[in-house]
């Protein structure tokens, strides 16, 4: 392996363009291949990596060497049959966005994939800095963690190529395309597996005059999680897409016998209104509960980074660990078994908000 990984990027929209910008601020990494099939995004991305070679195929992009590594960020409902198709044709080390499937069918699909080489599901959210400095953080500052809020009041839904981020069978549901991070984020920070999902959600307000063909959007742009841990800790998600007038998009309470930790983190850079200033920084708040007083620290993110992509600067520091993985100088911090386990929490909590019981879910083997 050269020190120099050669990338292909599979999905070059909106979220495959972020990561083409951070590979590009990576030393070492380039990216050499690209697919992507609408014309539109095929332009932009070409403008990004001018000497990247475009392949109208994922065999003709396998076939191009040299090759070190994969990115897969094509819609949701492509994941699953993307990484078999790689399987079974050159299984290079692939780091696969989030969702990593949508429906029990995929979840059965991928178990059955024998996939040599290592996998890194995109859960970007562990790497902003406020949150990474949480998890750091967790235990030192709260004693052991009893409670975990997850707020995200944020903006609707962006256009998509073929706007298939408005419909349940393309995304796998609100709390599956958008929270899996947030479910993932609970396991993490607590330690624990969950065992009860309890869901109230709704279509309140987003895409509900929108028609495309026959069809009307059905995806949920608010609600409440709640659930229940192995270790008797409990965690609350608050979802709201249409609330994107805060200071925060995200606001995360760790809270435990010996205090509180809590993260706070910005939207996206792009989306701050100029004639407010600069947009904020990101911070940290530990409030222990003896001697009481609570120390805020600010985490400030290259200004490059911001403009990079929409994440606070977590793509990067994502791909940073991701490279070493593909060196093989480091092993994958987030797993298959991660990225399906937080798929399996979104479904539950979309079935519960459904049905308006509670899902029990098995234990982990």
């Amino acid at each position: 392996m050269h020190e120099i990984v050669k990338y292909g990027i599979i999905g070059c929209g909106m979220m495959g363009q972020e990561h083409i910008r951070n590979i590009a601020l990576l030393d070492g990494a380039e990216v050499v291949a690209f697919l992507e099939p609408d014309p539109g995004m095929a332009r932009h991305t070409r403008a990004l990596v001018p000497d990247a070679v475009q392949y109208g195929s994922i065999a003709e992009l396998l076939a191009h060497d040299p090759l070190d590594a994969l990115v897969i960020a094509s819609p949701n409902f492509l994941h699953v049959p993307e990484m078999m198709e790689i399987a079974q044709r050159r299984a290079l080390p692939l780091l696969i966005e989030k969702p990593l499937y949508t429906s029990e069918d995929q979840a059965a699909a991928l178990t059955a994939i024998d996939y040599p080489a290592p996998v890194w599901v995109a859960m970007e959210y562990r790497y902003m800095p406020p949150i990474a400095a949480l998890i750091d953080k967790a235990t030192g500052a709260t004693g052991a963690p009893r409670m975990l809020s997850i707020r995200e009041h944020r903006f609707p839904f962006l256009d998509k190529v073929g706007d298939w981020n408005r419909f349940n069978a393309f995304t796998g549901g609100t709390f599956v395309e958008k929270c899996c991070h947030f479910f993932d984020l609970m396991r993490l920070i607590l330690q624990s597996e969950p065992v009860r999902i309890m869901a109230s959600a709704g279509q309140e307000l987003n895409h509900k005059d929108e028609v495309y063909g026959d069809r009307v959007p059905d995806i949920l742009d608010s609600g409440y999680v709640l659930v229940d841990f192995e270790s008797g800790a409990r965690a609350m998600l608050e979802l709201c897409m249409f609330a994107e007038g805060g200071r925060w998009q995200e606001e995360i309470a760790l809270t435990g016998h010996a205090g509180k930790v809590e993260a706070f983190v910005p939207g996206p850079t792009r989306f701050w209104p100029e004639a407010l200033g600069p947009s904020p920084t990101a911070q940290l708040v530990v409030s222990p509960r003896h001697p009481k007083g609570p120390e805020t620290l600010e985490l400030p993110v290259d200004p490059r980074l911001l403009e990079a992509g929409d994440h606070n600067g977590a793509t990067f520091y994502q791909h940073q660990r991701f490279r070493e993985v593909v060196l093989g100088r480091a092993e994958v911090e987030v797993t298959l078994a991660d990225g399906a386990r937080a798929v399996e929490m979104g479904l539950a909590a979309q079935k519960s908000a459904a049905t308006g019981e509670a899902v029990h879910l098995p234990p982990q083997s």
